[in-house]
């Protein structure tokens, strides 16, 4: 198979399979029927939960005691709560603290 073929099928199974996630509980629950309380109990936790467990998995090997002592990733960090905060839009958060903290550890903590 050549490259192009293998990113087209690719695409086709990642495609097919993002609708088939998205469908799932429509197909199992019906747009009228209520899902259970277990599931909007997960639906409510889940998304919090990825969230603290990639800020743990981003700060576990910044180190406090050696120059620059975590402090881009506290700025970047900060930035990304005072956005998010001030405009409520998780995108505009992280793409714009992402981008301060690639500013400062390769410009400013070199």
């Amino acid at each position: 198979m050549t490259g192009t073929m293998h990113v087209f099928w690719m695409i086709v199974v990642m495609a097919a399979v993002t609708f088939l996630i998205r469908a799932f509980p429509f197909m199992l629950f019906g747009r009228t029927q209520r899902p259970p309380e277990m599931v909007l109990y997960l639906g409510r936790v889940i998304s919090p939960a990825a969230i603290a467990m990639l800020v743990v998995y981003c700060v576990k090997e910044v180190s406090v005691v050696e120059f620059p002592f975590g402090l881009p990733e506290l700025i970047a960090g900060a930035v990304v709560v005072g956005l998010h905060v001030w405009r409520k839009n998780p995108l505009l958060s992280i793409c714009s603290g992402t981008a301060v903290y690639m500013v400062l550890i390769q410009k400013l903590f070199v």
